[in-house]
């Protein structure tokens, strides 16, 4: 079993910037990709961004350009760093990973095996 903790999380205005963190334990030789998912209030989880262990980086067209996702393989954790925040990224942010990653399906949350509590984020306008 993989345990993901996420932290980071918090209100912040418009145009602000937050990083993630999202800490790795248990099996962790078992992963071989982690990513960042999102929901939102009445909305269903949605794809962020994700990473494989060969440092291939995945990004859904509202992270691209404003996320950036990185790993520090030492300590078994993952970043998001958030950029440009904006209101409509407000959400509930969840970590995941991946035990056999299949880079073709990186965007459904079916893919990954385990899964954070998730960490609020709160963009105010």
């Amino acid at each position: 079993q993989v345990q993901l903790v996420e932290s980071g999380g918090g209100l912040v205005q418009a145009g602000a910037s937050l990083r993630l963190s999202c800490a790795a334990s248990g099996r962790t030789v078992s992963v071989s990709a982690m990513a960042w998912f999102r929901q939102a209030p009445g909305k269903e989880r949605e794809f962020v961004v994700a990473i494989d262990w060969s440092g291939n980086t995945y990004y859904a067209d509202s992270a691209k350009g404003r996320f950036t996702i990185s790993r520090d393989s030492a300590k078994n954790t993952v970043y998001l760093q958030m950029n440009s925040l904006k209101p409509e990224d407000t959400a509930v942010y969840y970590c995941a990973a991946d035990r056999d990653f299949r880079h073709t399906y990186y965007y459904t949350q079916y893919e990954y095996d385990y899964w954070g509590q998730g960490t609020q984020v709160t963009v105010s306008s």
